[in-house]
């Protein structure tokens, strides 16, 4: 393993990060070190294979302490491994699919229509904080917690500190972690309070009464994996923000979608979450000796997967740091190759399991942003790779004009377009 620890290093250069280390290193595997461990970087399909097979790695003792305490919280299902990892996981897999994630859909448009006719006519709104509020409200309805505007603003707030703290140790961390504690201790009274009524059919309900063993999560490990829902859902307000940075510099892909093609609008969205960055690896430790590519991998070392890598890899994708649609039209994708949210099969594995939740609300409401007449005025919508997570340094202005103006796709590019800078 190579001496120099990279710590320093990850939190400069982002996203680029372990990219560049691998680019250096021939493009393979790459042993390194992270936060005082030794650590081997890996990357594409076959890699992802490896780090999801069953009894290679885990979890529970990969991830770093501010990770748990800021983005996930303690007890959470990604903190568990093997058996307790499955029977929680089944809480989440018989939630986040079929018709209750079409009617979250559904919800959260109502609510963006509704945000947008507020909009129409006045100054200029900052589309990510009001994705936000869109979502935080939407998935609240759906789930069944109180939606007071105070709530639902805090709500929202404290999920987006959340995210935005998880990879630094600064300022943005402490915002996270007061966040946490104050959303843990609301949502553990709400499911106390939901205990002592009979069970329902709404998630809040089943999240309540969830049992791995017979018995009953702690209130707060149970009002974890409720934020465990919330969070990841708010969180889409991220793609949001990317979705309206590609329609302003790319507007072709506007009138498509405004053109009523579900399925270009389905890639467009495969196309966001694979272009634009979110999460820039994802850690777990070896279990065993292992090999990959002829590189040694030690039992105990940390095994780095390079998603944002992966998703850039010109093995996997032609032209990968070109944004194109039209990639995914016709085109099947596999449980290893587009991982913005983990590879392998959510149902028995680490892949998140609300990765349908964030298909379906982003093309809802990149949908509902293309139909809706509004331009973006001068800004400053570059982003910056070397800030995990990042986003466009305005966060996505945008203004509704009172009256719908005559749309074309030339009307429709804004004096504002800067690309994505720092790439790997």
């Amino acid at each position: 393993m190579a001496d120099l620890d990279q710590t320093l290093a990850v939190a400069l250069k982002g996203y680029a990060w372990l990219p560049d280390l691998r680019r250096r290193a021939g493009g393979g595997p790459v042993r390194t070190r992270v936060l005082g461990q030794p650590a081997v970087g890996i990357c594409g399909a076959a890699a992802t294979r490896l780090f999801y097979a069953d009894g290679n790695l885990e979890r529970h003792t990969a991830l770093p302490g501010l990770v748990v305490h800021t983005l996930l919280g303690a007890g959470a299902v990604h903190t568990l491994d093997g058996a307790a990892h499955r029977r929680r996981k089944t809480l989440f897999t018989s939630l986040l699919t079929g018709d209750g994630v079409d009617r979250l859909a559904k919800i959260a448009g109502e609510e963006f229509d509704a945000a947008a006719d507020v909009w129409r006519g006045g100054p200029p709104v900052r589309l990510f904080d009001q994705s936000a509020r869109i979502i935080a409200r939407a998935v609240s309805r759906w789930v069944g917690v109180p939606q007071e505007d105070r709530e639902i603003l805090t709500l929202a707030r404290d999920c987006v500190a959340m995210v935005d703290g998880f990879a630094t140790a600064g300022p943005r961390a402490a915002r996270a972690l007061v966040a946490r504690q104050a959303q843990e201790r609301r949502l553990s009274k709400i499911i106390s309070a939901v205990r002592a009524k009979p069970r329902t059919t709404s998630p809040l309900s089943i999240v309540a009464h969830h049992s791995d063993d017979g018995r009953l999560l702690d209130p707060r490990v149970a009002a974890v994996e409720l934020l465990n829902i919330l969070r990841p859902a708010i969180a889409v307000s991220w793609f949001v923000a990317f979705a309206a940075h590609a329609m302003d510099m790319w507007p072709r892909h506007q009138s498509r979608m405004r053109a009523g093609d579900d399925d270009y609008t389905l890639a467009f969205t495969h196309e966001v979450r694979r272009f634009y960055p979110f999460a820039p690896f994802v850690a777990g430790r070896a279990t065993r000796d292992m090999f990959f590519r002829g590189e040694p991998i030690p039992a105990g070392a940390l095994v780095l997967l390079d998603v944002y890598g992966q998703n850039h890899d010109p093995e996997l994708w032609t032209d990968p740091y070109r944004f194109d649609p039209d990639r995914f039209l016709g085109r099947e994708i596999g449980e290893f190759d587009l991982i913005p949210q983990g590879g392998g099969d959510p149902r028995t594995g680490h892949r998140c399991p609300g990765e349908k939740i964030t298909v379906a609300l982003l093309g809802t409401l990149s949908r509902r942003l293309a139909e809706l007449d509004h331009y973006l005025p001068p800004q400053d919508t570059t982003i910056d790779l070397s800030r995990i997570p990042a986003l466009p340094r305005d966060r996505i202005r945008l203004v509704v004009p009172e009256r719908p103006r005559i749309w074309s796709p030339e009307a429709a590019v804004s004096a504002s377009r800067s690309p994505v800078s720092g790439g790997s």
